[in-house]
């Protein structure tokens, strides 16, 4: 399937990424720059400009009155919940509608392309860059650990434009099906909503989409990518035929005549076979910028394959504790205690488990002055979590 996008690729824009695409090898780059800018430049316009519009708008005695360090965050999980919703549906969609993308065999699974597929890894990798310089140039309120996490997924769906596993990129983006009940978690607690009925049905779906898109989905697509990865570390030097298919709708006419006379360079002499321009017509768009398949780097297999073992092992360790903390959310007060509020709410509930307005870091509590500016306290999380309730009571 051609790249749906529905504009082109500047050529001036071109020129001038293809050096650095070539140093990395990453021929389909130059074909969704542009897709990849889009997407980073529209979030950080929601970021800096139509998340807090609209968000005085909407909530003029609470957004304003946040701490400087809680707005930007407040921001940051509206560019998520966006992000996390458009990249979806487009995923699903892509996945429903591209024919090449459903006749891959695991050779094409791993080696081959299609636009369509190159598009939301364009947007995806857009939408770490935007979070790499947000980590960047808040450095001191993200800390490290999302830093690395930023850096790691902006190279990972990277190795989509050599192309590497593009077949896997809708797949994977599939985890962010859960975001948006993350999102509105984190906003429910904000909106002095903590332990609301409207909370508790959103935890539990946010439970529900996090097991079914991340542990069960995603492990059984991490399984098949595996399985693919290592046949292709396996594979052996033997004759391969490309085969006319019915799913080569990325083709036109002109564009399958024009194979006919002048075949992609490699195509025919790929892995040694003996292919003619016949047979290459049929699939040789999926596989054209992978002429030689059998010559897979083993860093790039064990990068992928370790990064996704790294994410998979972190969804579980998550998994639990998003349940440990839904319950703490409505765990009942304990004796002597009050309850408070409209919806459920319950005062102190959140104690153990949220420091408010304080962000917990090995130990250490960085609480903010009237400023909005860090000031690190020292003493664990909990204590401080408890002695910011008991002086709210």
């Amino acid at each position: 399937m051609l790249d749906p996008f529905p504009f082109s690729p500047p050529p001036l824009l071109v020129r001038a990424i293809t050096p650095l695409a070539d140093a990395f090898s990453m021929p389909t780059l130059p074909l969704h720059i542009h897709e990849l800018l889009f997407a980073a430049f529209l979030y950080h316009f929601i970021c800096a400009y139509f998340s807090p519009l609209l968000s005085r708008y909407f909530f003029p005695s609470i957004y304003p009155n946040l701490p400087r360090r809680t707005r930007l965050n407040w921001d940051v999980h509206v560019v998520s919940l966006f992000q996390s919703i458009f990249v979806c549906a487009a995923a699903l969609w892509v996945m429903a509608v591209d024919e090449d993308r459903k006749g891959m065999d695991w050779k094409e699974r791993v080696w081959g392309y299609t636009g369509a597929c190159g598009m939301i890894q364009a947007f995806a990798a857009g939408y770490f860059l935007w979070d790499l310089q947000i980590c960047l140039r808040y450095f001191k309120v993200f800390g490290v650990g999302l830093l690395m996490h930023a850096v790691a997924a902006l190279v990972v769906f990277s190795f989509g434009f050599r192309p590497f596993v593009n077949f896997y990129g809708p797949t994977f983006i599939l985890y962010e099906l859960s975001s948006p009940f993350l999102n509105f978690h984190w906003f429910f607690d904000k909106l002095q909503m903590t332990g609301s009925r409207a909370q508790w049905y959103n935890g539990i779906l946010l439970l529900a989409s996090f097991f079914c898109c991340r542990l069960l989905w995603g492990t059984y697509q991490s399984l098949r990518v595996y399985q693919d990865c290592w046949a292709a570390l396996h594979v052996q030097n033997t004759t391969t035929t490309l085969l006319p298919s019915s799913s080569s709708s990325s083709l036109s006419s002109a564009q399958a005549a024009n194979l006919t006379t002048n075949p992609p360079t490699g195509i025919p002499e790929m892995m040694g076979a003996q292919v003619t321009t016949t047979q290459v017509v049929g699939r040789a768009d999926l596989m054209h910028y992978n002429p030689h398949p059998e010559n897979i780097p083993t860093w790039l297999a064990l990068t992928y394959l370790g990064s996704n073992v790294v994410l998979n092992t972190l969804n579980f360790y998550w998994f639990g504790k998003m349940i440990e903390t839904v319950k703490k959310r409505f765990r009942a007060p304990e004796k002597g205690g009050k309850k408070e509020g409209k919806g459920g709410e319950q005062e102190g509930v959140v104690d153990a488990v949220v420091v408010v307005e304080g962000v917990e870091l090995d130990g250490t509590v960085v609480e903010k002055g009237v400023d909005g500016e860090a000031k690190e306290a020292k003493g664990t999380g909990m204590e401080k979590a408890n002695g910011e309730a008991r002086r709210r009571r």
